[in-house]
C-alpha cells in the first residue's frame, strides 16, 4: 500500500522536482510541467505516462489503474489507486513519470548516481 509520504519521499529525491499545492491538490513538477498529482483526498495518484500505452496499463489491472477524466485524456497521463500501489512498483512509476519531463542528460546523470 502506497502512502503520501512514500510518494513525497521518492518525488522529492529526484533532481529538479518541486512540490506545490494547487487547488488543494499536492502536485510535483519539474519547471512548469506537472508529472505527479495526488487527489484532494489523497487516495489516487495521477502520473505522467505514455498516452499510447495508457489503455494497455489500465486493461492489465482496472482495479489499480484507471483513465484520467475526459478533460485530461489529451495529456500523457493515467491514474492509480494509491492503496493498491506501493514499494518498488510505486517508485518505478514515479521515476518513469519524472523521466518523461526532464532532459535526457538529467536522467542519465541521476541514473549513473543510483546504479
Amino acid at each position: 500500500m502506497g502512502t503520501v509520504d512514500e510518494v513525497r519521499g521518492v518525488a522529492l529525491s529526484l533532481p529538479r522536482t518541486t512540490e506545490h499545492l494547487i487547488r488543494d491538490r499536492v502536485k510535483f513538477r519539474v519547471g512548469s510541467i506537472v508529472y505527479l498529482a495526488l487527489s484532494q483526498d489523497e487516495t489516487t495518484l495521477g502520473f505522467a505516462f505514455p498516452r499510447e500505452e495508457r489503455a494497455a496499463l489500465v486493461a492489465t489491472d482496472p482495479t489499480r489503474f484507471f483513465q484520467p477524466p475526459l478533460s485530461d485524456l489529451r495529456f500523457n497521463w493515467v491514474c492509480g489507486h494509491l492503496a493498491h500501489l506501493g514499494g518498488d512498483e510505486l517508485r518505478d512509476l514515479i521515476v518513469e513519470a519524472w523521466r518523461m519531463v526532464v532532459p535526457k542528460r538529467v536522467y542519465a546523470s541521476w541514473h549513473q548516481g543510483v546504479s
